[in-house]
Order: structure tokens, then C-alpha cells, then sequence
């Protein structure tokens, strides 16, 4: 099942975001119990909270990073075509490290840019930070099977597989923005 967690935050130390999305994917536990990850940098907090499926070794790990160190990424489901989406991209010159469902989002963004969602099928949330471009692609599949909420604490968006989560992750208020 997986969960995912992140916050932007332009200007909080790195430190504190580290912390926040640790509580966050704490939160998550019971839907990812593999393990633990997270990605932080200046601004941005990513978190993932891994059930092993479909690559159970080391290298499906998330948050997942492209060969450059420019792309990080997490995710929450399974990509239905990723075998055909793969080989696509191979046969386009992209090198794979892992078996990973996951890894050929990666991929496609660097093909695609933010027209690789339409590409995907399956049922999925996800998060892709692109460092270069300091912006966040937040994405869930077409009939919204994968839960995805975000919520804001003052400009900092938050957001996670499950609202506990988000309250874990700092003082947003819990009031529904109909």
C-alpha cells in the first residue's frame, strides 16, 4: 500500500523539515512497514513509507533519485504499464537500476515533462521534486484510487496519503477549505 509525505517550505532549515516528515512518515507506518526514507534539501521534504511489491531489493527504495541527482521521487501504488513504458524508454537510451515500477516515472519525466502523467496507467499518488527547476509535481491516478491530501501551514504546502499524517507533520489546521 505505501504511503508518501512531503512539505515545501522555502526558507525553513533543513533540519526542522527532516524532523517534520520523520513524524509524518511515522504516521504512515502501518501502510508501508519494508521501511523508511526520506529525501531533504533546501526547501523541500519528501518521505516514503515502503510495502515491498514489485522490486523487493535494495535499489526500489524511495524516495528514488534519477542518475544526476536532479529528480527524487515518491510513490503510492502501482504503474499498470510500466513493463511497456520501460522498454519505450530503453529503447530511447534511458538505463534502469532497478526493476521498480516507480524508477520508470523518473524516466519518463526526463522524456516527458509533466506530460508523462497521461502516459501512466495504474492506480497511484505521487510526488516528483525537479531540483533544477525547484518545483513539485504533485499527481494521483485518474479515478483517484490512491489517496492524496494536501493541506497549507501559512505558504508551505503539505501534503501525504493520509490526513493524520499531515497533522503530524506540524500545526496545520484540520478544518476542511471547501
Amino acid at each position: 500500500m505505501c504511503g508518501i509525505a512531503g512539505i515545501v517550505s522555502i526558507g525553513q532549515p533543513a533540519a526542522s523539515l527532516a524532523a517534520a516528515v520523520e513524524h509524518m512518515c511515522a504516521a504512515l507506518h502501518h501502510r508501508g512497514p519494508d521501511g523508511r526514507g526520506t529525501y531533504v534539501a533546501d526547501g523541500i521534504a519528501l518521505g516514503h513509507a515502503r510495502l515491498a511489491v514489485i522490486d523487493l531489493s535494495e535499489r526500489g527504495r524511495q524516495p528514488m533519485t534519477n542518475e544526476d541527482g536532479s529528480l527524487h521521487l515518491v510513490v503510492n501504488g502501482e504503474i499498470y504499464n510500466y513493463v511497456d513504458l520501460r522498454a519505450e524508454l530503453q529503447a530511447r537510451g534511458h538505463s534502469f537500476r532497478s526493476h521498480s515500477d516507480s524508477e520508470v516515472v523518473l524516466h519518463l519525466y526526463e522524456e516527458y515533462g509533466e506530460d508523462c502523467m497521461q502516459r501512466l496507467e495504474g492506480m497511484f499518488a505521487l510526488a516528483l521534486w525537479d531540483a533544477p527547476r525547484r518545483s513539485l509535481l504533485l499527481a494521483r491516478d485518474r479515478f483517484g484510487i490512491k489517496p492524496l491530501y494536501v493541506a497549507r501551514q501559512g505558504e508551505a504546502p503539505y501534503f501525504a496519503s493520509e490526513l493524520a499524517a499531515i497533522r503530524h507533520g506540524g500545526n496545520v489546521a484540520a478544518d476542511i477549505d471547501p
